[in-house]
């Protein structure tokens, strides 16, 4: 686990994928992140999350009135994501605006689906970086911030994340896990005022997913 940057108001780190952000429902033993960073930081304040899977730049308020002001960042959208996800199969577009309506714990696997009807407004600004054989490199912007909404949005494109079995990837050789990676992160810090970009390296699995490409 890498600290990106550490201060008194806000703690921001490149989390590895296969933890969670808060403990899993059926296994209140199992490490999480919220834990680990409590022992060394003390109390903190989660204010968005990544799931499980997922690896990258996240942001921790580190008293109540950073936590509240981070907060109303995300919930007026005044928060830049770049993701960067390898999917499965090329693109035909260089750049492209999912705006599918998502309904999030739909049925057992609690996955998030596309529901015109009942689904909420969502959207996700897509980029092309690199085509491989049979893959591609994307970068993805949401606006929103729906449950998987990144593994959704590109599954209804046509280009589901390699090794997402979840959402309908073929079982993936080279990687373990759905290939997405939150890359960067832009808020303005709630104690200076200062607008501030943080960014994640790739993690060794998705270099190497890459590399193999």
């Amino acid at each position: 686990m890498q600290i990106i940057h550490a201060d008194e108001h806000i703690l921001v780190l490149n989390k590895p994928a296969g933890i969670p952000v808060l403990p899993d429902g059926w296994d209140k033993d199992a490490p999480y992140l919220v834990k680990m960073l409590e022992e060394e930081f003390g109390k903190i304040f989660v204010v968005h999350r990544l799931d499980k899977i997922t690896s990258g730049v996240m942001v921790f308020a580190r008293d109540a009135e950073s936590h509240r002001a981070l907060n109303m960042q995300f919930e007026n959208h005044e928060v830049e994501k770049i993701y960067h996800a390898i999917v499965e199969g090329n693109p035909k577009w260089q750049e492209k605006i999912a705006r599918h309506p998502l309904r999030v714990n739909v049925g057992h696997k609690h996955r998030t689906a596309v529901d015109d009807r009942n689904g909420k407004p969502s959207e996700t600004r897509f980029r092309l970086r690199e085509l491989y054989q049979a893959a591609a490199l994307i970068e993805a912007m949401p606006k929103t911030g729906r449950t998987h909404q990144v593994r959704v949005h590109s599954k209804a494109l046509g280009h589901p994340l390699v090794g997402d079995v979840l959402y309908g990837a073929a079982e993936s050789k080279i990687i373990a896990r759905p290939a997405l990676h939150a890359l960067s992160l832009t808020f303005t810090h709630p104690f200076t005022n200062e607008r501030l970009t943080f960014t994640a390296e790739y993690p060794q699995d998705f270099d190497t997913a890459l590399k193999l490409l």
